[in-house]
């Protein structure tokens, strides 16, 4: 089919990959604008912008698919299908209606629980035991279309949003490249969402990433995994220099009991509101995430240590 590919992420790329080794043109991918990135601050493309680049794919970054002329550019492509990962915006009817067969939205959940923006996070954060990718027909509601094909996938005890966001991203790559398959020979059939359990996945806002130990151990536990690697769920930590920030990247639940923010022996073992939790991998600001035996080497945290 002819397509047109709009997404910006990593978790996109893999989508894109897919669609081109299932031998559909590609018509023309779009992705957010470049935007400043790295120490030096430069603008730099999005990862789905340099995949199309490199491949020779026309790319267009508007700021806004609403503008008039956008909506001309797009249906002026004459195509057969939308495809969206990730994009970052909306899109208006005339958008959504301009490809023969409409468009479609691979996403990161099982709908309706977690619209939006953050499911992979939010769905770690809320303690689910599973997710799922689900490619769905798209309306002009967030994330509200009837759904084609899903599947689902388990979270794990010590999953993080960056090891199920690679998972997710190539089951859903998959999953999308059958699914478009079908859809070509209308092979397939959709299925409205259900009109309960509908849940909304927030963006992540800065505020929420600093670690409350006066919270229960599960909800620290979750906080820390559903946030890694990025923002990262922080804490201070008093140096012979002052207070220093340190992230904490992976943490698992263990016994023990003190003073919320306590550290209850010289392994990073950490009271809570209620419970403890082990903080595995840490990262101190300046320096690269280390295990937190590695982490210990070079900045003992001692037993009765009170972290802020």
């Amino acid at each position: 089919m002819r397509i047109a590919f709009l997404g910006t992420p990593d978790f996109a790329v893999a989508a894109l990959d897919a669609l081109v080794a299932a031998g559909h043109e590609i018509a023309c991918v779009y992705s957010q604008p470049p935007a400043p990135r790295g120490r030096g601050q430069a603008l730099k493309p999005s990862p789905v912008h340099a995949y199309a680049e490199e491949r020779g794919i026309p790319v267009r970054t508007p700021v806004s698919m609403r503008a008039p002329e956008e909506i001309e550019a797009f249906a002026a492509l004459n195509l057969d299908a939308g495809v969206v990962v990730a994009f970052g915006q909306i899109l208006p009817a005339a958008v959504l209606d301009a490809p023969r067969l409409g468009c479609f939205n691979l996403h990161a959940s099982l709908l309706p629980r977690w619209r939006g923006a953050a499911p992979i996070q939010r769905a770690i954060m809320a303690g689910d035991k599973v997710t799922g990718v689900e490619v769905m027909q798209m309306t002009e509601g967030l994330d509200e279309g009837p759904v084609l094909a899903s599947e689902t996938v388990r979270i794990d005890t010590l999953e993080t949003a960056g090891t199920l966001h690679d998972r997710l991203a190539q089951v859903g790559a998959a999953l999308l490249a059958r699914t478009m398959a079908e859809v070509e020979t209308s092979g397939v059939r959709a299925t409205p969402q259900a009109s309960e359990g509908e849940t909304y996945a927030k963006k992540i806002r800065p505020k929420e990433a600093r670690i409350r130990w006066d919270r229960t151990a599960e909800e620290i536990d979750r906080k820390i995994r559903g946030l890694s690697p990025f923002p990262g769920a922080w804490f201070e930590l008093t140096t012979a220099k002052g207070p220093v920030r340190v992230k904490a990247l992976l943490s698992r639940l263990e016994d023990g009991e003190g003073a919320p923010g306590r550290v209850l022996d010289d392994g990073l073992l950490v009271a809570c509101g209620e419970g403890a939790v082990r903080l595995l991998r840490v990262q101190r600001e300046g320096k690269g995430p280390q295990d937190a035996d590695v982490f210990l080497r070079g900045s003992p945290v001692a037993a009765g240590t009170a972290l802020a």
